[in-house]
């Protein structure tokens, strides 16, 4: 089963560590529709995904195609969590 608009974005703020409200400051999205979209109460705008890849370009291809390319630096939040992990235990190879 397809993830909503409003999952992925979920999954892309908690991936990045952040609260609804540092998200809506980075992003430039009003943290009401940020909520909305989430919630699945409306959905996710053009607008939405460009201020969103704006600030974070490495999900863009997952976003909007579900796809990944680690070698072009496209990621979902499942990678971006891992590394995440890595770095935060001391074994991340880089």
């Amino acid at each position: 089963m397809s993830k909503t608009d409003g999952e992925k974005i979920r999954e892309i703020r908690e991936a990045e560590g952040m609260g609804r409200q540092e998200f809506s400051e980075v992003t430039g999205i009003k943290k009401q529709t940020l909520i909305s979209t989430e919630t699945g109460r409306m959905t996710c705008s053009l607008k939405t995904v460009r201020q969103i890849t704006a600030v974070f370009p490495k999900y863009r291809m997952w976003l909007v195609d579900n796809q990944v390319d680690e070698e072009k630096g496209q990621i979902n939040p499942e990678i971006e969590k891992a590394r995440r992990e890595l770095k935060q235990t001391g074994t991340d190879t880089n």
